[in-house]
């Protein structure tokens, strides 16, 4: 299953960057958060490659939850897409735009690939095991190697959204003393900490399923761990919360070994 998450995160991020280099009109969904060309071809790549592959596993995608296509029954195994995570960042010309795939098992993120296409930064996890992945200029897979959490630096090492930065953020981040932050966007933040180049991801600001089930799942599996502000893994799969939308995250703390001392 990783090697078809990988493939098709390729596959993905070629048409992403196709995209960045021509140009495209921005819109706006009912949020008023944008959505382009990107957006749309690369939920269409990744969902026909999974489809076709696994036809008994249910998939939600970003793009096809915000145009109203109703949710199959996830009965504890589904797929969380996010096609490009990070679309500000897109639209705006930074480079830490990614493409997100993930297997959720009875809300647990299990499997997961968090491709950046401009960049090449291309991270994988499954149970036991996470991996920094080389990838060339054609999109080809050229070499990896094994990632996990690291004990804590001192000062411990912050990374923070760089557009969603909020009040709680900065209080936490003070709390901790002298931290040294590390700011990127989209779903790096998880794979930072998963890679031993940060330390504890803090996140006061709404996210959905999508935005962090593939990161979740790299960072859990190179050691580290999810948890919202009560001290329980982060779970997947949330519908018909009364305070919030279906798949909508509450606050949480992403760390490495360093989990405990946060």
């Amino acid at each position: 299953m990783l090697g078809v998450f990988e493939r098709l995160a390729l596959d993905a991020g070629r048409e992403v960057m196709r995209v960045f280099h021509e140009g495209c009109a921005v819109d706006r969904k009912s949020d008023s958060s944008p959505v382009t060309e990107a957006d749309r071809e690369s939920e269409k790549i990744i969902l026909a490659g999974l489809r076709a592959a696994y036809p008994a596993i249910p998939c939600v995608a970003e793009e096809e939850v915000a145009a109203g296509i109703a949710t199959p029954d996830l009965d504890g195994v589904f797929f969380l897409i996010d096609p490009l995570d990070g679309t500000k960042e897109f639209v705006n010309r930074r480079t830490d735009f990614t493409v997100n795939i993930a297997l959720i098992r009875h809300g647990v993120p299990e499997v997961g690939v968090v491709f950046a296409p401009c960049t090449g930064r291309f991270f994988s996890g499954r149970p036991g095991r996470a991996e920094a992945v080389e990838v060339d200029g054609d999109f080809n897979i050229t070499g990896r190697r094994t990632i996990a959490v690291r004990a804590g630096g001192t000062p411990l090492a912050v990374v923070a959204s760089r557009s969603h930065n909020t009040p709680e953020t900065d209080a936490f981040i003070r709390d901790l003393g002298a931290a040294e932050i590390v700011s990127v966007g989209s779903s790096l933040k998880f794979c930072l900490v998963a890679a031993a180049e940060a330390d504890v991801y803090p996140r006061f600001g709404r996210t959905m399923e999508w935005d962090t089930a593939a990161g979740d799942a790299v960072l859990r599996a190179a050691g580290g761990m999810t948890r919202t502000l009560d001290g329980h893994p982060l779970a997947y799969g949330k519908r018909n919360q009364a305070s919030d939308a279906d798949f909508a995250n509450p606050h949480f703390i992403a760390s490495g070994k360093a989990a405990k001392a946060v």
